[in-house]
């Protein structure tokens, strides 16, 4: 029997947990009671009283309230129904409601709300339905705001996008009604409470020793390193662990859109853009805190991602005396990042000629990485390039490891080699910082598990 059944007929029969979860977790019924608890307690809390309480005693608080009304309301639920329901209205008054048990399951990669009553999420690289829902869009739209509200921004209908960050560094994206034309929709790019770090990134094969290795003599050795991909292929992933290899005693700036690097070392700067205010006036962009950033005496500029014409700012800052500086770009080769590198410095509205511009980012750029997420949902390091000159107005690079998709197997587990492609011409610059290379390793093959 229902939850909507037992509402109905006032009775509350035992049920076992799988039940619970079958019938009564989204019903109607089951969304009014939890409504309805909600909405009387927040009419009788103290709000002022219970800000001087920790978390712990909060929730302790609000259970403890929410069984003496059920009790006084004799709400025909069940021990599971109870527990869930305490837990949900909990979740509404402290946190962010239906998301909250999506937001403590460490396996999910990224939550994808499709109006309140479509969510997904990704797991092992693998989209997949939720039973999670909201109570409707309005109750989308609250969570929404009570999000981007923490970080001081705002959506509404005069800015009906919005890029916002959880506490926990993950990347949330919104945007509503009259750009979304079906309701609310939100995307959330998750990333682990600790960030994962080379040794990760070689147990679960996204990366060999060798490779490993070699862009840990870069980032040393104070190469300039760009990295590209695709969207979610684990640029910022890559991004945070080789920022990780950093010493400590140099001072890093990191610029971006909404702060998500996680940065381990105890001399980091963190700058933000912010969004203009309601009358349009004060929006800081990324060139100008690149361009500030350089007055902040850094040994490092981070720049999460470069989307426009900051990329002129970033790259002259390689070319003054930052070595070592890192970013990202949304590119789907290596071939194609030079490309769209190329066509961000003209938006910066100057009247370079394409050979000028080929030697400024060739210069500017030692080392290209590409990473790629394959159709088994695994991401790898897929290529590692030298940016070795310019031929007129062209960027000449030389390959130095490789991942070859030989095939996919019955299991869909994509199946290739990681192939070394040659000596690097850099490998001098990383040896005079006393680093040395068995050559061996550039032409080594394996396959990949």
């Amino acid at each position: 029997m229902g939850l909507t059944d037992r509402l109905r007929r006032g009775t509350t029969p035992a049920v076992g947990a799988e039940e619970a979860h079958q019938e009564g977790v989204d019903t109607e019924a089951f969304q009014q009671v939890k409504g309805e608890l909600h909405r009387t307690l927040v009419d009788r809390i103290d709000f002022k009283s219970i800000e001087k309480l920790d978390a712990e005693e909060l929730r302790k608080e609000l259970r403890d309230l929410l069984a003496r009304m059920m009790e006084v309301k004799e709400l025909p639920l069940n021990r599971i129904e109870r527990e869930r329901v305490v837990a949900e209205v909990i979740h509404e008054v402290t946190g962010l409601g239906p998301l909250e048990p999506l937001l403590a399951d460490p396996t999910l990669s990224d939550i994808l709300v499709n109006t309140y009553n479509t969510v997904f999420v990704e797991k092992d690289g693998k989209l997949q339905r939720s039973p999670v829902r909201f109570r409707d869009n309005d109750h989308l739209l609250h969570i929404i705001n009570r999000i981007v509200s923490r970080i001081g921004r705002r959506v509404d209908e005069a800015s009906p996008m919005v890029d916002a960050r959880l506490a926990d560094g993950s990347r949330v994206n919104a945007i509503i009604p009259p750009l979304a034309v079906d309701g609310p929709l939100m995307s959330i790019r998750r990333f682990g409470r600790d960030p994962l770090k080379a040794a990760d990134l070689l147990a679960n094969g996204t990366v060999t020793p060798e490779m490993m290795e070699f862009m840990k003599g870069c980032v040393k050795a104070r190469l300039n390193v760009l990295l590209s991909g695709g969207t979610g292929t684990g640029k910022t992933t890559m991004l945070n662990a080789l920022s990780a290899l950093i010493p400590d005693n140099e001072r890093i700036i990191t610029v971006e859109d909404a702060a998500e690097l996680q940065m381990q070392q105890p001399h980091v700067c963190r700058l933000e853009t912010r969004p203009p205010n309601v009358e349009g006036r004060g929006e800081v962009v990324i060139r100008d805190l690149v361009r500030n950033c350089l007055r902040m005496r850094p040994d490092r500029i981070i720049v999460g991602e470069v989307r426009g014409a900051e990329v002129l700012d970033m790259l002259q800052a390689m070319n003054t005396g930052h070595d070592g500086s890192m970013t990202t770009v949304h590119a789907n080769s290596p071939r194609d990042a030079l490309t769209r590198l190329m066509s961000m410095i003209s938006m910066a509205e100057v009247n370079f000629s394409e050979s000028v511009m080929a030697q400024m980012l060739s210069r500017a750029i030692n080392i290209l990485a590409q990473v790629q997420r394959f159709s088994d949902g695994r991401r790898r390091l897929a290529s590692i390039s030298e940016i070795t000159g310019t031929e007129g107005n062209v960027i000449t690079m030389q390959e130095i490891f490789a991942f070859r998709q030989t095939g996919v197997a019955e299991d869909g587990r994509v199946l290739g080699e990681y192939v070394g492609m040659g000596v690097p011409r850099c490998l001098d610059r990383i040896e005079r910082v006393g680093i040395k290379f068995d050559h061996a390793m550039f032409a080594y093959r394996r396959e990949s598990k």
